[in-house]
């Protein structure tokens, strides 16, 4: 996952701020080469117990507090323009002031935390799972995907955008935050529940969809057409690895790993599961797939193996710190500076997106026949959060050119807001659902 590289200004409060901490650590460990990332990763992680510690006692969900800390401390942070006036945000809306320095090595290990996080929520899943909601998730998926980017196309184009403005906002707001999503589930102990194993499904439809979407939209931003050869050559890769995954996949792996756990040793055991998430991961990212969706389907393997209870806790701690690191990244990357600028056209679009979401993740799944509560739970959920393919796609659309520069202010905008709207929407969904359920029952 790649995000829009920043060049910060070293100066003042900031440089002070560094200078003061890698000093100190130096100190420390004088025996140890330090660099701006290991004050980066200090500030992060102190910063971040401390706002997280403060989001869990008022009962809010962990992921916005991490988005928030994220937010203090990030080099496009209001505070840190205030305070020094020549350093904030240039015209271009990259260049920035704030205690983070090196974002370029913080993505990095954002990615490794998106990647450990569907490793370890693929382990929730084994096969048997996922093929009770196969046929349904790529038909909700595929409706609610659509019908949403269309709608959100239209409005944009009403709004006043330009064409390909509009394809490329439409495209990034009508796919949900698998990260996002996964971890507001497993904060909540969702993650085990039927709704949860439908919701999962749309988000890994979703992700393919959006690989699909994300070459289509380079081929029209070149050549103005869509290449139909490459959306078949993503389709029939996909439909490869994961019937693969399914198929050889779950007869070899599965052994391997308890032949390594027999020898009953803790390391051996972890470094190979990882090495397995990791290289199905590269292996996603080669055939031109999500590495999201590689690490998804390690988990998978793992899933079928006696030892699936043990890697996951082995697993878990470490997924936790790169996840912490990810949203905190997610949340120094975006302008929210730049609100006032783009305010009334963020509130359409984020009104039309959740209503559009909601309304055809909701229809998708009574179309399929499932239960009006399991189908409320899912569209409830799905319905807000935008984040890490949002980005990608705009990022894509401003590399090339074929965009305005505007929208990836308004795509981070929109992003933080939803993902701070999703918890409120599914708590909203439990006070209602249950009487639901009841009627169901009778």
């Amino acid at each position: 996952m790649q995000y829009l590289p920043l060049q910060l200004d070293t100066s003042g409060i900031q440089s002070t701020l560094n200078n003061t901490v890698t000093s100190f650590i130096e100190q420390l460990t004088p025996e140890l080469p330090h660099t701006s990332f290991v004050t980066d990763l200090a500030f992060i992680m102190i910063i971040g117990a401390v706002v997280t510690l403060a989001f869990f006692k008022i009962k809010q969900p962990l992921i916005i507090g991490y988005l928030f800390a994220g937010m203090l401390i990030g080099p496009l942070s209001p505070f840190w323009a205030w305070i020094l006036p020549d350093g904030g945000p240039s015209a271009d809306g990259l260049v920035g002031v704030g205690i983070l320095s090196d974002i370029t090595a913080l993505n990095l290990f954002a990615e490794i935390g998106v990647i450990l996080l569907l490793f370890v929520i693929g382990i929730e899943f084994p096969y048997s799972k996922i093929k009770s909601i196969g046929r349904v998730a790529v038909g909700v998926g595929t409706i609610g995907l659509f019908s949403t980017l269309g709608v959100i196309f239209y409005t944009a184009s009403v709004l006043g955008m330009q064409f390909m403005d509009a394809l490329f906002i439409a495209a990034a707001l009508s796919i949900s935050s698998t990260a996002i999503i996964v971890k507001l589930l497993e904060e909540t102990g969702r993650i085990k529940k039927e709704s949860s194993i439908l919701i999962l499904g749309i988000l890994i439809v979703e992700d393919i969809i959006a690989v699909i979407l994300i070459s289509s939209l380079q081929s029209i931003a070149l050549v103005g057409t869509v290449s139909i050869e490459s959306v078949i050559a993503v389709v029939v890769v996909a439909i490869i690895l994961i019937v693969g995954t399914f198929t050889i996949g779950t007869r070899v792996i599965p052994p391997l790993i308890d032949r390594v756990a027999a020898a009953e040793h803790r390391e051996i055991l972890l470094l190979s599961v990882l090495g397995l998430c990791f290289g199905y991961a590269l292996f996603a990212n080669i055939v031109g797939l999500s590495v999201a969706i590689g690490a998804f389907l390690a988990g998978v393997l793992v899933a079928e193996s006696k030892s699936s209870e043990v890697a996951k806790i082995l697993s878990s701690p470490i997924k936790d710190m790169f996840v912490a690191i990810f949203f905190i990244s997610v949340g120094a990357l975006m302008d929210v500076s730049q609100i006032e600028n783009y305010i009334f056209v963020a509130i359409v679009l984020i009104a039309v997106t959740i209503g559009m979401k909601f309304g055809s993740n909701l229809i998708g799944n009574l179309i399929f026949r499932q239960r009006l509560s399991k189908s409320l739970r899912s569209a409830s959920t799905l319905a807000a959060p935008r984040g890490e393919f949002s980005i990608i796609i705009v990022k894509v659309g401003v590399d090339m050119g074929a965009v305005s520069s505007f929208l990836f202010p308004l795509i981070g905008m929109i992003s933080i807001i939803t993902a701070i709207i999703t918890p409120f929407l599914m708590k909203a969904g439990d006070k209602i659902i249950p009487a639901i359920e009841k009627k169901e029952d009778v």
